[in-house]
């Protein structure tokens, strides 16, 4: 009678046991080639819920992969089991992975390198592009991408808003002019037909555009730069440069005054329940002098906004001791309420509090 197992073997020159018929065969791996090994792990790993990124693979290999999965048929489990165990042994003799090809280097070093040497070495020719470029793409600032989305046709358009997540495609179409966004969001209706390849191509294409902009010298914008250094100039010398700019570009000194925190914003840009986070910052004699030294109806109502949103017993202290410091040059009030300042700034930085915007800001 033929053995029911098709899969199993004699070991060559095996002898079986005297009286044991059962296990007079010795059950032995298949011999199985490169591929057919890949498809058993693959197989095995999407068994066990693994995501693979098989799509990273050339599309050859993808191809023959996809063949040979159809073609197994069935495997033992001591065939199984052998094929696991070469595969993990190859694993733990692995010291380092590299990425595949120059395209998978630069996406590895990427903000590593000099963006100018990046956008060079991705022009190279022959290199195939691999990975995902909208993943690339949702990392892009809104501005950016809305500058983008204009420039384009509206199909290629709806297409990124498509692949955008849902909110970041919400806040890319408040970036929009309204009659934009209207015919964008319309020719969404007609991308039902566009093939996987060819959102593929329009990725590569917008991610190429990227490349090819100059490197920026700042990472900040000409009016964030500005308020940042009159933030931390004396309010004589802001008020009078500020009126300054208001003559020369009224439009630059609103971007630049929306960019402004001084002291006076404390009590409209700063949330109660993070005063005592600000006030932990700053040590006690710079607090009490920017407190007593407060001349200006903005500079004291802040004042007032900081002692009503701590407690009532640090409060008394607080104005005991600004009695006893008694009046404060106005230099040494600015210097105060500017240290001050910076300590909200660094909070803010840190992702630890956030400003209230304000009202020009939402416009």
């Amino acid at each position: 009678m033929q053995d029911t197992n098709a899969l199993i073997k004699m070991a060559p020159g095996a002898t079986p046991p005297a009286g044991t018929e059962s296990s007079a065969a010795k059950i032995v791996p298949r011999s199985l080639s490169s591929l057919q090994k890949a498809a058993v792990v693959v197989r095995l790993l999407l068994n066990e819920g693994a995501d693979i990124p098989l799509e990273e693979l050339p599309d050859d290999l993808q191809e023959r992969l996809t063949h040979q999965l159809g073609q197994m048929g069935l495997v033992d489990r001591v065939t199984l089991d052998s094929v696991a165990q070469e595969f993990g042994d190859a694993l733990d003799n692995i010291g380092l992975s590299f990425p595949h090809g120059l395209a998978g280097a630069l996406d590895a070093i990427n903000g590593k390198i000099a963006p100018a040497t990046a956008a060079r070495l991705r022009k190279v020719a022959g290199v195939r592009q691999i990975g995902d470029p909208w993943q690339r793409l949702r990392e892009i600032p809104t501005e950016e991408l809305a500058d983008l989305a204009q420039a384009e046709s509206t199909e290629v358009a709806a297409v990124m808003l498509s692949k955008l997540d849902t909110a970041q495609a919400a806040q890319l179409l408040g970036h929009l002019p309204g009659p934009v966004a209207r015919r964008i969001t319309y020719a969404i209706s007609k991308t039902a037909s566009v093939t996987p390849e060819a959102v593929e191509r329009i990725g590569w294409s917008l991610a190429s555009q990227l490349d090819q902009r100059p490197a920026q010298a700042f990472s900040d914008g000409p009016g964030a730069r500005v308020g940042a250094i009159l933030n931390q100039s004396a309010a004589a010398t802001r008020d009078g440069l500020l009126d300054a700019l208001d003559a020369e570009d009224a439009d630059f000194a609103s971007v630049v005054r929306q960019s402004i925190f001084t002291f006076a914003h404390i009590q409209t840009r700063i949330q109660a329940r993070d005063i005592p986070a600000v006030l932990r910052e700053v040590e006690q004699p710079v607090l009490i002098t920017a407190l007593a030294g407060a001349a200006a109806d903005d500079d004291k109502a802040s004042v007032e906004f900081l002692l009503s949103n701590i407690s009532a017993r640090m409060a008394d202290n607080l104005r005991e001791e600004m009695a006893e410091r008694g009046r404060v040059k106005q230099a040494e009030a600015e210097d105060a309420m500017t240290q001050i300042v910076g300590a909200v700034r660094t909070l803010v930085d840190a992702g630890t509090i956030v400003l209230v915007e304000t009202e020009e800001e939402e416009d």
